[in-house]
């Protein structure tokens, strides 16, 4: 028996092939650095920022700056609004595990970061092999790791969709077993519950999530950097006191 194929998934997968096309606002890097710690937010158009420009970037990057942390944002992709103080990443908007798996040692080798964001499988979602995307998962986890086995790399579940939710979760169902056996291998990969964090209501359009569900997203991965040492660098002097690791208006959830 043929499966059915949700209406909107095919909406959604007209939309994610013309964003390949036309990446939405996005450009190449300006490469705008302060020094700081490299970060590499990594992905498709919800690390790019699809239907609010920056997505998290621009609440991640405000809790960074709060609090005292000196962090570039890096990646060959450049957008956002003035608000956001670094444009940098590579959210590529429409792309799969495997296009990603594709590029990414290049991308590592031209950045060098210190610390990747990795949200990325939404699109092989509604593809032809779901069921193959933790595998495809776990390749790309390899590669990054043999390409740069010092980085912190951060491995989130991807956030929920308001469709196929049986698939969504059990893509996200494989992804803790996949970040421990690597984590095991001695590999700095570290999992991030971002599915949780968010709902059906915090969508824009059934995929990308709102302006509400992006400062959700910015909330995880900031709690997320906390509790790995190091992976944003320490705190300047002179704001660490009144915004301490872990404390503070940056540092509590929404």
């Amino acid at each position: 028996m043929a499966r059915t194929r949700h209406p909107l998934a095919a909406l959604v997968a007209l939309f994610a092939f013309l964003a390949v096309l036309v990446p939405l606002g996005a450009g190449p890097a300006r490469a705008e650095s302060n020094g700081g710690v490299k970060v590499m937010p990594l992905g498709d158009s919800i690390t790019d920022g699809f239907n609010v420009p920056g997505g998290y970037r621009v609440g991640l990057w405000q809790k960074f700056t709060a609090a005292g942390y000196r962090v570039d944002l890096v990646g060959s992709l450049f957008n956002g609004p003035a608000g956001l103080g670094d444009h940098d990443h590579e959210g590529h908007s429409g792309w799969t595990i495997q296009q990603i798996d594709a590029n990414v040692v290049n991308w590592l080798r031209t950045q060098n970061p210190h610390t990747i964001l990795l949200h990325i499988g939404t699109n092989d979602i509604y593809g032809s092999d779901p069921a193959g995307a933790p595998a495809r998962l776990s390749s790309l986890i390899d590669h990054i790791t043999a390409q740069a086995p010092n980085a912190e790399l951060f491995v989130a579940t991807i956030t929920p969709l308001g469709f196929l939710d049986s698939t969504v979760r059990a893509y996200n169902a494989a992804i803790p077993g996949i970040v421990r056996s690597k984590a095991d291998a001695g590999k700095r990969v570290h999992l991030v519950d971002m599915y949780n964090a968010l709902t059906t209501a915090d969508l824009a359009d059934g995929v990308h999530p709102n302006a509400g569900g992006y400062d959700k997203m910015a909330n995880v991965w900031w709690r997320a950097l906390l509790s790995v040492p190091g992976s944003i660098g320490e705190p300047s002097s002179a704001t660490a006191g009144s915004a301490p690791h872990g404390a503070g208006p940056a540092a509590r959830a929404a």
